[in-house]
């Protein structure tokens, strides 16, 4: 199996953008639910499908079904677990070691919320995984993490604890630093920052943050 899995989810999907990386990543793809409807639109076949096809197109969904021998994983609407997660899930079971989702942003701020708490199941499984859309790049780092400015996603790069407030934080080689600092999930100070140097360094002792890599629509 592929070490690297793209999941294709439901969410807000920029063609070009989509298109770009499915190219650059050839391997395995996950469909999740109406991820598939994009898939089936531009002539790319799956290596899995999961999802409850409550939003999917149902003459796209039969084409699945009856016409190609794509493994499928359909699950009743009412479940534990979004369709994203089961992608999640189902990547990490393929042997995956890093992955990428797409249609994980835009639209419904919920699904947004509920996908980013999900990158901690491969994340505390030491799989590498982020959501990408063409203006983010979000992601889960611990312990010491350098960012490169010339690797940046953008200029711009924002910090959250996900979770319980994050002790004794630091940013060095930025436009605000930090020393020292409890990183709280109550307010925004950590939104925006910059790179003032070629590395920012990010340390702390314990907990799990939230990295977005960010620029503004239409900025390279």
């Amino acid at each position: 199996m592929n070490k690297k899995i793209v999941i294709v989810s439901g969410g807000e999907l920029n063609e070009e953008f989509t298109l770009s990386v499915l190219r650059e990543e050839a391997g395995c793809v996950i469909g999740v639910d109406r991820g598939m409807e994009f898939l089936y639109h531009h002539q790319i076949m799956p290596s899995y499908i999961v999802g409850d096809f409550d939003s999917v197109d149902q003459t796209i969904a039969t084409y699945y079904r009856d016409e190609t021998d794509v493994p499928i994983r359909e699950f009743n609407p009412v479940k534990d677990a979004s369709d994203t997660e089961i992608a999640i899930r189902l990547a990490m079971t393929l042997g995956c070691k890093e992955m990428i989702i797409l249609g994980a942003t835009g639209g419904r701020i919920d699904h947004l919320w509920a996908n980013i708490q999900s990158l901690a199941i491969p994340f505390q499984a030491g799989v590498e995984a982020q959501i990408l859309d063409p203006q983010n790049r979000i992601r889960l780092i611990d312990g010491d993490t350098v960012i490169k400015k010339d690797e940046a996603y953008g200029p711009f790069f924002s910090v959250f604890p996900l979770g319980a407030e994050v002790y004794h934080f630091n940013i060095e080689g930025a436009k605000y630093p930090l020393t020292d600092h409890i990183l709280s999930p109550y307010d925004s100070l950590c939104v925006s920052n910059q790179w003032i140097e070629d590395e920012v360094k990010i340390s702390f002792m314990n907990g799990i943050v939230i990295l977005m890599e960010t620029k503004d629509k239409g900025q390279d």
